[in-house]
């Protein structure tokens, strides 16, 4: 995980970070082990990190410079841990399709879905991504999102793979965010590798991900393991290659069945599998024992008008760390809103909304490998939100609404 570590210690280039600056008058949702809130909070940052956090009577530091929150609810940054940001075109027809009966197999086997993406995402070029990614990167900005990662899998071609990771690293130059980036060229199969899956994965996804390593491009690698997709055999072969350069590994598995690629990624040990709505109940067992965090997608979920929920009582039987996120893409889930994902955690996968908070904080975090971040505590890293409300239920609660007073990257005010 050093890539991660040499991320979040390495000093923010967004102004001054010598200053001191102490919060307080504020209530503290700390995020450790839940809401953990306290109230009549204070938070002091120092060089970009936490250096203190409490109660604001007990604060013995400098008060000089205290900037006073009115009584505002102050929680970590938000992370929206899965998203394919990155992309040519849209897909507004195939959401026609669907309304009219058509379902998400027939669309992809008849040539759309993520092939029709792949079009136009080898059409555009590299600033013609960046630019495009831009808005729906702002949407997520703006309700707070402080890390966010970016898949690619659209390209398909080694070269087209790599313009979309260049992409994503140049949104990060752009912004004042954390990018993450996984490499998910085992996304689909293009029409030229038709029938020739293991081609592919030969190929392509292996000797690419080798190179984007080399090139400095990835953070992770991803795969999608299903029947319109690759075995749990081919997205294996692409995990073995990653562990062998020490790439964290994470996997879409069973959104439209069980392969069993949630059990396979997660005996090798994958930080995260993520839809999951078909992993046996049993399974929850497994990823609990190796500490592999369950994503779950209900901004797709939602989309593609499925009723087969995931485990989720198993998951908390088995006390399995939850994250959640939008899966921001062009098809399944034309969602950008971490806002509205928690709030359909929330609705349609009965999660409380404190288990929402903590899907796009603490366990978020972990479903990228990041260290010292998502929580309000001494030595994590100082990303946080300043927002005008009482609770943080109502985070969840509130459907289109966005109560975001203050963002604050690494220390500073973004």
């Amino acid at each position: 995980m050093s890539i991660h570590n040499t991320i979040l210690r390495a000093k923010f280039k967004w102004g001054s970070l010598l200053k001191k600056r102490v919060l307080a008058n504020c209530q503290l949702a700390t995020m450790e082990a839940g809401y953990n809130i306290i109230q009549e909070g204070l938070i002091e940052i120092s060089e970009g990190i936490i250096s203190w956090v409490g109660r604001e009577k007990d604060f013995t530091g400098d008060r000089s410079n205290i900037e006073d929150l009115g009584g505002r609810l102050v929680t970590p940054g938000l992370v929206d841990c899965h998203t394919h940001l990155v992309f040519g075109g849209d897909r507004a027809k195939e959401f026609e399709m669907r309304l009219e009966g058509a379902s998400y197999e027939e669309i992809s086997k008849a040539g759309g879905g993520i092939v029709s993406t792949t079009r136009a995402t080898r059409e555009a070029s590299l600033t013609e991504l960046v630019e495009a990614a831009l808005p729906r990167l702002d949407a997520l900005i703006a309700e707070g999102v402080t890390t966010v990662e970016i898949k690619s899998g659209y390209g398909l071609t080694i070269d087209d793979e790599i313009k979309m990771l260049k992409a994503a690293r140049q949104l990060a130059s752009l912004r004042k965010v954390r990018i993450v980036t996984s490499w998910l060229a085992a996304h689909a199969v293009p029409s030229e590798f038709k029938g020739k899956e293991d081609d592919y994965i030969d190929q392509v996804a292996i000797p690419g991900l080798i190179k984007a390593f080399n090139d400095n491009l990835i953070d992770a690698v991803d795969g999608f393991c299903e029947g319109i997709a690759f075995s749990v055999e081919q997205i294996e072969r692409v995990f073995r290659q990653a562990i062998k350069l020490n790439i964290p590994i994470k996997l879409h598995a069973e959104q439209l069945s069980n392969l069993g690629g949630a059990v396979m990624a997660s005996n090798l040990g994958a930080l995260s599998v993520d839809h999951i709505e078909y992993l046996d109940e049993k399974d929850s067992e497994i990823l609990a024992k190796n500490d592999t965090v369950a994503v779950l997608l209900p901004g797709a979920f939602y989309t593609l008008r499925e009723n087969k929920h995931p485990p989720v009582q198993s998951l908390r039987d088995h006390s399995v760390n939850i994250a959640i996120a939008s899966d921001g893409n062009p098809g399944s889930s034309p969602l950008f809103s971490v806002l509205l994902s928690m709030n359909m955690a929330c609705t349609l996968f009965r999660l409380t909304p404190e288990e929402a908070l903590l899907g796009v904080t603490y366990n978020a975090c972990k479903a990228l490998g990041l260290e010292n971040i998502g929580m309000l505590k001494s030595n994590f890293v100082a990303d946080l939100n300043v927002w005008d409300i009482k609770h943080p239920a109502e985070l969840s609660y509130r459907i289109g609404f966005n109560s975001l007073f203050k963002r604050i990257y690494g220390g500073e005010n973004a």
